[in-house]
């Protein structure tokens, strides 16, 4: 598998300077930013979660802390990382609550994790990401999906980047494995 192009410059450079705006009181900024990542934590928490009806109550979730936790963020250029983890954290108690009331079977059913030709690749690679540990997916697609890096993945699900690029390791050994078909 082939990494996606990393999130260009510009962009980064772009989401500094519309937090930075955000700081300031520029309803204008934290309108563009909630435009502009909408879409983009709609498609992680698809691919976190599967097509569950609640993710956009995550992405709501999310975005509400986002929001409430740009004064506190120390590092403009680091909104992306920052941003996908907490995504990840409210995924991640979104699975809680249903592994505790029982409702598990919907949460983990659809991944997609690369760009491919046909359904048929589509749906493999769709079931090899399910097939994942809930930790290497999430790795795998904030680096294929999403382009993050190394660091940007350790810092947004809170592990050391060693632990980062170990979970990458696995998760391609396991993907590799589940799509030569010795599932």
């Amino acid at each position: 598998m082939r990494k996606q192009t990393e999130l260009p410059d510009a962009q980064r450079l772009l989401d500094e300077v519309l937090v930075l705006g955000i700081r300031t009181g520029d309803r204008l900024a934290a309108e563009h930013l909630a435009r502009r990542w909408r879409p983009r934590l709609m498609r992680t928490a698809r691919r976190l979660l599967g097509d569950t009806d609640q993710i956009q109550d995550v992405v709501q979730e999310s975005w509400v802390s986002i929001a409430r936790g740009l004064p506190r963020l120390r590092d403009p250029a680091r909104f992306a990382p920052w941003a996908y983890g907490i995504l990840q954290r409210r995924c991640i108690d979104l699975l809680r609550r249903q592994y505790r009331e029982g409702d598990l079977t919907e949460a983990l059913h659809d991944a997609d994790g690369a760009v491919v030709a046909s359904n048929a690749e589509r749906s493999d690679i769709s079931s090899a990401f399910e097939s994942l540990p809930y930790p290497l997916r999430v790795t795998a697609t904030l680096f294929y999906s999403e382009g993050l890096t190394l660091h940007e993945i350790s810092h947004a699900t809170a592990v050391p980047v060693g632990t980062a690029k170990s979970r990458l390791f696995y998760a391609r050994k396991q993907l590799r494995h589940y799509l030569d078909g010795e599932s």
